[in-house]
C-alpha cells in the first residue's frame, strides 16, 4: 500500500531533520516475511508483529465524547439502583437508619467537645454528612460525621487560630477547613486520581488509628475523673503524667465517668456472652449491645437531672454537665473563607486531608469486602469531598468515614446507601426535639462514651503477631507510627508512618535483586502413577520409571533459582541451562531507579563464573583498561579451562511492565560491556515473557529481538531461529476440541435414539427373528440419521487437519514465548556456531 501524504511530509521532514527512523537495522535484511523458522511455511500463516505507534497511544489515552458521558453519569451512583429500590431494601435501610441515629446523636456531641465546638456543631455535622453523602456513594455502609482522630485534629487548629487571631469563632475556622480540605479531597475524586490512597500502607493506617486511639483516650481521663488544672492536647506521655500528678483532684464527676465507661463495656460483654449460648437470639443481642450507647446516655441523663434539677438557676451544679445547647439550625450561614483564616492552619491542612482520605477509603474498602462490593475511591472522595463543602452552609465542621457506627449500620442489616437519609431524620428530630435534654448530660458520661468507641481503634496484639509473621519490618513501622503519635503529635505520628512507609518501598525497588534460573526436570504424580500434561496417568506408571532413558511424557522441565532463594527443597539438583547461557530473572520492575542494581549483579555473577573468550585480547600491557590491570609484568594470564565462555544471556522479563530510557540504555551498556568480555564472539540476548507492547518495542529499538551481526554476510545464514507456534485448527485446538467433544455426544444419542426405535418396531416379530430385525433397522437407521451428522461433522472445523500460526513476530526472532523456547533457541545457536567452526577448520572452546 503507498504511503499517505502525512506519512510522506514526516519522512521528509525526518530527513531534513536529520532523524533516523530506521536507524536500528543490524542484520542488514529486508523486512522479514517467512522462511526463517524451523517449521514448515506451509504449515503456518505469517505473521510480522507491528510496533505500537504515538499516535495510538494518544488516541488509547485521549478522552472520547463518550468517556465524558460515562464520567459524568458516575457522578452520581445513586441513579444506578434507585429506580429499583424496593420495600424489602427500605425495611432494611429503616431499622439500620434508625439504630445508627440513636449512635450518632451522642457520638456528635461528645466528638465537638474534642473539636473544642459547642454540642450542636456536631449534631450538624452529622446531619449534613448522612443527608448528603448517599447521592455521591459506592458503598452502602459508610456512615459520615465527626470522628474522634478528626475532631481533635480540628479541635488543634481551632486553639491554634485563637492564639494568633482570638477574634475569629472557633466555628467558623472549623467551617473554613472543612471548606478548604473538601475541595482539595473534591478534584482529587474529580480527576479520578483515588489510587493516591494506594501509597498509605496498612500498617501505617493501623498506626495512626492505634496511635491516635490512645491519644484521645487519654485525653478524655481528665474530663472523665473530673481532674482540671492542666491541657489535656499535650502529648500524650506529658498528660499521663499530669493525671498521675493531679490524681488527688479527683472530683465526683468520676463517679458519673467510671460507672458509664464500666456499664458500657458490661453491656457489651453481656450481649456477645448471650449470643454466644443463644445462637437463635443474635440478632436480638446485637440491637441490645448497639443501642447500649443511647441507653448508658439516657440513664445518666436521667441521674443527672435528678441530681442538678435544683442547681439550674445557680448553675452550682454537682458535676460538670453540657449545658444549653439551642434548638434548630441557629448557625446557617454561609462559611467565611479568607487568606487570613486560610494561613492561620495552612500547616494543618496536609494532616487534615489525609486524615479524612485514610479513614473513609480504608474503612470503606474493609468494609467493601467483608460484604462482597467494591467501591471506587475516586467517586468516593467527591462524595467526602461535596459533604464538607456543603456541610459548613449548616455549621458542619470536617467530616468522615465512622468506624463504629459503620460497623453497627454494616451489622443492622443495611441494603443501600438510602439508609442515610433515615438517619439524618433521626438527628433532625434529635435538633428540634431533644435540646432541653441535652442541657443535664454530663461531660464525663460523654468521656465514657468517647473512651469506649476509640477503644475499637487500638490494633490487638494478635493482628500485631499477624503482621510480623508477614513483614517484620512493617510492624518496626507500626510501632514507630504509635511511639511518634504518644511522643509527639497525631500529626507528627501520621507524616512518619507515611515517609517511613513510602521509604521502605523505595529501597525494596532500587535494591530488587534479581535472580540466576537453572533447569528442573519434574514430574507430577498422583498417588503413585505419574500423570502427563492432560491429567492422564502416563504410560510409564510407577516411579521406578524416574530417571530411565526413555521418553516420558510426564516429565518437563521448569526454571528454579540456582540458590534455592524460593523456599525449594535443596536436596533438589538445580542445573545449569548450558555451558556459557545464563538465566536471569528480573524480581521487581526494570526501571531507573533499579537499574544499576540489576545489572551490577549480574555482571558480576557472570565474570565470576566465566571466563574472558580470548585471554591474549590486549595485544600489551598498555592496551588494558585500568581496572583490569591483568597479571603482574613478566607473569602470563592464568587460564581457566574449567570456567565455560559467555555464549548468551536469557532475560525472563515476566515481572516487567514497562522499562524508560535509563533502564535501556544501562542495558545498552551493558551488552556492550559484555560483548567486548567475550570478543571475538557475540552475546546472544533472548527476552522471554514481555507481557507490553511498548516494552518490546523500547527493547526493539535499543536492538534487541534479533541477532547481532557477526562478520560480513547476511544473519540468517548463520542463524537458526526458533518459533513458537499455536494451533489455529483441529481437534486440539480449544474451541475445536470443545465442538468434537459435543459432536461425538450427539452421534452417541443418535445411536441410541435409532437402537430403541428399532427394538420398539420389532417387538411383534418374535425372539428369534428380533435380532437380526433390530440389526437391519438399526443400520438404515444409523445410515438415515448420520447422514445429516456426517454432513455437520464434515464441515466442522475440528476434522480439519491441523494448522498452526506463530505466536510472536517473526520480525522479532528473539523475543520468546516462554523460558522453554527461549534457552531451545540459545543452546540451537551455540551448538550451530561451533558446527560452523570445525567446518571451518577453526577450533573450538574447551567448554
Amino acid at each position: 500500500m503507498a504511503p499517505g501524504t502525512a506519512t510522506k511530509v514526516g519522512h521528509g521532514l525526518a530527513k531534513v531533520l536529520g532523524i533516523k527512523l530506521h536507524y536500528r537495522n543490524p542484520t542488514g535484511e529486508a523486512k522479514i516475511t517467512r522462511g526463517e523458522s524451523v517449521f514448515s511455511v506451509s504449515s503456518a500463516d505469517t505473521y510480522v508483529e507491528e510496533e505500537p505507534t504515538a499516535l495510538e497511544w494518544i488516541s488509547n489515552v485521549a478522552p472520547s465524547g463518550r468517556t465524558f458521558i460515562n464520567w459524568a453519569y458516575s457522578l452520581f451512583p445513586f441513579t444506578h439502583w434507585i429506580g429499583r429500590y424496593n420495600l424489602q431494601w427500605f425495611s432494611g435501610d429503616l431499622v439500620a437508619g434508625i439504630t445508627v441515629g440513636c449512635v450518632v446523636v451522642p457520638q456528635s456531641m461528645a466528638y465537638a467537645k474534642l473539636a473544642e465546638l459547642d454540642p450542636q456543631f456536631g449534631l450538624y455535622s452529622s446531619f449534613m454528612g448522612v443527608l448528603i453523602y448517599w447521592f455521591f456513594a459506592t458503598s452502602k455502609d459508610i456512615t459520615i460525621g465527626p470522628v474522634a482522630v478528626m475532631s481533635t485534629i480540628t479541635g488543634n487548629v481551632v486553639l491554634q487560630v485563637a492564639k494568633t487571631n482570638p477574634d475569629i469563632p472557633g466555628h467558623v475556622v472549623a467551617s473554613a477547613l472543612a471548606i478548604i480540605a473538601g475541595s482539595i479531597i473534591c478534584f482529587i475524586g474529580l480527576v479520578r486520581c483515588g489510587w493516591i490512597v494506594d501509597f498509605i500502607s496498612l500498617a501505617a493506617i493501623s498506626a495512626y488509628m492505634t496511635g491516635s486511639a490512645l491519644s484521645i483516650a487519654v485525653g478524655q481521663v481528665p474530663a472523665l475523673m473530673g481532674i482540671t488544672g492542666f491541657s489535656n492536647r499535650d502529648a500524650t506521655y506529658k498528660v499521663v503524667i499530669n493525671i498521675l500528678k493531679h490524681l488527688g483532684r479527683t472530683k465526683v464527676d468520676a463517679a458519673m465517668g467510671l460507672t458509664a465507661l464500666f456499664l458500657l463495656y458490661a453491656i457489651r460483654s453481656a450481649c456477645k456472652f448471650g449470643a454466644r449460648k443463644m445462637p437463635n437470639r443474635a440478632k436480638m443481642f446485637f440491637f441490645l449491645s448497639t443501642l447500649r450507647t443511647a441507653f448508658v446516655i439516657l440513664l445518666y441523663t436521667l441521674i443527672s437531672w435528678l441530681v442538678n434539677r435544683h442547681h439550674r438557676a445557680t448553675k452550682n451544679h454537682v458535676f460538670a454537665i453540657l449545658g444549653t445547647v439551642p434548638r434548630g439550625f441557629k448557625n446557617a450561614a454561609v462559611p467565611t473563607v479568607n487568606k487570613t483564616i486560610i494561613k492561620s492552619f495552612a500547616s494543618q491542612l496536609p494532616a487534615s486531608v489525609i486524615v479524612i482520605l485514610i479513614e473513609h477509603i480504608a474503612i470503606a474498602k474493609s468494609f467493601g469486602r467483608v460484604n462482597n462490593y467494591t467501591i471506587d475511591p475516586s467517586q468516593e472522595m467527591v462524595a467526602i469531598g461535596v459533604t464538607n463543602l456543603l456541610g459548613p452552609f449548616l455549621g458542619a465542621y470536617p467530616a468522615t468515614g465512622s468506624f463504629s457506627r459503620t460497623a453497627i449500620k454494616s451489622k443492622a442489616g443495611v441494603r443501600t446507601p438510602f439508609g442515610g437519609v433515615i438517619t439524618a431524620i433521626v438527628v433532625l428530630l434529635a435538633i428540634y426535639a431533644l435540646p432541653a435534654v441535652f442541657f443535664y448530660i454530663s461531660n464525663a458520661s460523654l468521656s465514657a462514651i468517647i473512651i469506649h468507641a476509640v477503644g475499637d481503634l487500638i490494633t490487638p496484639p494478635n493482628t500485631v503477631y499477624q503482621f510480623w509473621r508477614i513483614s517484620p519490618l512493617e510492624v518496626i513501622v507500626f510501632f514507630v507510627g504509635v511511639f511518634v503519635t504518644v511522643f509527639s503529635s497525631i500529626e507528627n505520628g501520621i507524616y512518619t508512618t507515611i515517609c517511613v512507609s513510602v521509604a521502605i518501598f523505595l529501597f525494596r525497588v532500587v535494591k530488587a535483586k534479581g535472580r540466576f534460573l537453572g533447569k528442573v526436570k519434574i514430574h507430577s504424580v498422583v498417588g503413585d502413577h505419574l500423570i502427563d500434561d492432560e491429567g492422564k496417568h502416563a504410560g510409564a506408571g510407577q516411579y521406578g520409571s524416574f530417571g530411565s532413558n526413555n521418553p516420558d511424557k510426564s516429565a518437563r522441565n521448569i526454571f528454579l533459582p540456582i540458590g534455592h532463594n524460593d523456599g525449594s527443597n535443596p536436596e533438589v539438583d538445580v542445573e545449569s541451562p548450558y555451558p556459557g547461557i545464563f538465566i536471569y530473572r528480573f524480581s521487581e520492575g526494570f526501571n531507573y531507579p533499579n537499574a544499576s542494581h540489576y545489572l551490577d549483579y549480574m555482571v558480576s555473577t557472570i565474570f565470576r563464573e566465566t571466563r574472558r573468550t580470548n585471554p591474549a585480547s590486549y595485544g600489551k600491557p598498555g592496551d588494558r583498561p585500568w581496572n583490569d590491570p591483568g597479571p603482574r609484568r613478566g607473569h602470563p594470564v592464568i587460564p581457566e579451562p574449567d570456567k565455560p565462555t559467555l555464549k548468551a544471556i536469557i532475560l525472563d522479563l515476566s515481572s516487567v511492565n514497562n522499562v524508560d530510557i535509563t533502564s535501556v540504555q544501562h542495558l545498552i551498556d551493558v551488552r556492550n560491556q559484555l560483548d567486548r568480555y567475550a570478543s571475538p564472539d557475540n552475546v546472544d540476548w533472548h527476552l522471554a515473557c514481555i507481557n507490553n507492547r511498548w516494552t518490546k518495542r523500547a527493547l526493539a529499538s535499543a536492538g534487541f529481538g534479533y541477532p547481532t551481526p557477526q562478520g560480513e554476510g547476511p544473519v540468517f545464514e548463520r542463524w537458526k531461529p526458533i518459533f513458537s507456534v499455536a494451533e489455529i485448527g483441529g481437534q486440539d485446538s480449544a474451541a475445536n476440541a470443545a465442538e468434537h467433544r459435543e459432536n461425538e455426544r450427539e452421534i452417541k444419542r443418535a445411536r441410541t435414539r435409532d437402537l430403541e426405535q428399532a427394538r420398539t418396531r420389532s417387538i411383534a416379530a418374535g425372539d428369534s427373528e428380533g435380532k437380526d430385525v433390530i440389526a437391519r433397522q438399526f443400520d438404515a437407521a444409523s445410515e438415515s440419521s448420520g447422514s445429516d451428522l456426517g454432513r455437520k461433522i464434515s464441515a466442522s472445523k475440528a476434522y480439519v487437519g491441523n494448522r498452526v500460526a506463530v505466536v510472536h513476530g517473526l520480525n522479532r526472532p528473539l523475543f520468546h514465548t516462554d523460558l522453554t523456547s527461549a534457552l531451545q533457541s540459545a543452546i540451537a545457536n551455540v551448538e550451530m556456531r561451533g558446527e560452523g567452526r570445525l567446518a571451518k577448520g577453526v577450533g573450538t572452546e574447551g567448554n
